[in-house]
């Protein structure tokens, strides 16, 4: 299996799937904080990403968590002043993040657009490619970590992160981090990791909820590649899964993925 294939875990409903999800996500960063001492997880808002976190403050095997060495990161953000709701670093803190023990200076939230940069949306993007270029080892690819996991929410047009189709972003293969102008999803100013980034990750998870992604999970999966179809080309170097529930699996071919693991 290739790093680019992906591996697919469809669950009845959305509401298992937080639940599946959240539990793997505490053994996979509870392994790596075992294995390394430390682990690494990029955030995605929208609904997916927000019933994730808000199933692992719901667990109790939250605590087998060691929070103070976990770095926090996210996927993209909308360039909007730090307080406002719908940022998704907000979002997380109130689903999660607010909940448990985490060491402030792992949590690294993108620039808002009341911060350093003020409203410049390109100096607050190499602002955070900076900060992950800190945060890289000797051996990590593009000056960003080696993330452990990098969870990303799939549009109901294919996109991932803030990487829309046929997007300028869509094409960037240099930075690892870009502002982006003109989204066609308000608001339409947003900084993003790019796809070199994304693929920096060791897991990248894709998930998907709901008969309104059916069609985006079913085109992203046919491999009509990224420009026009973002989320196919969002993989990790060492595993890609699909987290859907049934709604959102409903049009892809029966081949791809076996009916027991509905």
């Amino acid at each position: 299996m290739t790093n680019a294939t992906p591996q697919l875990v469809v669950h009845r409903d959305k509401e298992l799937m937080a639940q599946a999800a959240a539990a793997r996500l505490i053994t996979r960063i509870v392994d790596a904080q075992a294995a390394r001492g430390t682990a690494s997880v990029v955030l995605t808002g929208g609904r997916n990403g927000n019933a994730l976190l808000a199933a692992i403050a719901a667990s109790p095997a939250r605590d087998a968590v060691d929070w103070g060495r976990l770095d926090l990161w996210w996927g993209d953000e909308r360039f909007v002043p730090a307080a406002d709701p719908d940022r998704n670093a907000v979002q997380a803190r109130a689903e999660l993040l607010d909940a448990v023990p985490l060491d402030p200076a792992r949590v690294h939230e993108m620039p808002a657009s009341d911060g350093a940069d003020g409203s410049d949306v390109e100096a607050a993007a190499a602002r955070y490619a900076e900060e992950l270029a800190k945060a890289a080892g000797p051996g990590d690819r593009l000056g960003v970590p080696a993330f452990d996991v990098l969870l990303l929410g799939v549009g109901p047009d294919t996109h991932v992160a803030s990487l829309f189709p046929e997007h300028p972003g869509v094409r960037e293969t240099e930075r690892t981090v870009i502002g982006v102008r003109g989204a066609p999803k308000p608001p339409p100013t947003r900084i993003s990791l790019t796809l070199p980034a994304i693929r920096a990750a060791r897991e990248v998870w894709l998930l998907a909820a709901g008969e309104d992604k059916a069609g985006a999970v079913a085109l992203a999966l046919s491999g009509p590649g990224e420009l026009q179809a973002p989320a196919s080309g969002a993989y990790g170097r060492s595993r890609t899964l699909w987290l859907l529930d049934r709604a959102a699996a409903e049009r892809i071919p029966p081949q791809l993925y076996p009916p027991a693991s509905a």
